[in-house]
């Protein structure tokens, strides 16, 4: 991979060349030439151009909430852990999620494992009787 090609997949593009991007795309150009000329990948191409025409901007726009402190794949291994250990505790997710590289609170383990759909419930107390056995047992008691 070229050095130009590494420089450009990094998350911010620079302002001047999705101005460039921008301006090649209303002289009439595709996306095919626009990506040979500049050495930029089609999709980074279609995307700037995208959020050109939705935003009329090729600024990088202030984002709509604070970014999640577990990431998707984070949240993934910890839905994962819980399944295969159902009995397992938070405070031992907060060390899996430590070694994982991702260190948060208790909380935001809690949240993830709730958007996913589990839940900390207590087992159901279990009577020591079921009916066929209380049968069987007043069977035996009438001999």
């Amino acid at each position: 991979m070229s050095e130009q090609m590494r420089i450009m997949r990094s998350k911010e593009q620079p302002e001047e060349l999705r101005d460039r991007i921008v301006a090649r795309h209303r002289s009439g150009q595709g996306y095919k030439k626009i990506s040979a000329a500049l050495k930029v990948p089609k999709s980074t191409v279609a995307s700037i151009i995208l959020k050109w025409k939705m935003f009329g901007t090729t600024r990088t726009l202030p984002r709509a909430a604070r970014p999640a402190k577990l990431s998707y794949r984070g949240r993934r291994a910890l839905v994962r852990e819980v399944k295969k250990n159902p009995k397992i505790t938070v405070a031992e997710l907060q060390r899996c999620s430590r070694e994982m590289g991702e260190s948060c609170r208790k909380s935001p383990i809690t949240a993830a494992l709730h958007q996913s759909g589990l839940y900390g419930r207590v087992a159901r107390r279990k009577p020591l009787l079921s009916a066929r056995h209380m049968k069987a047992h007043m069977e035996f008691e009438k001999m």
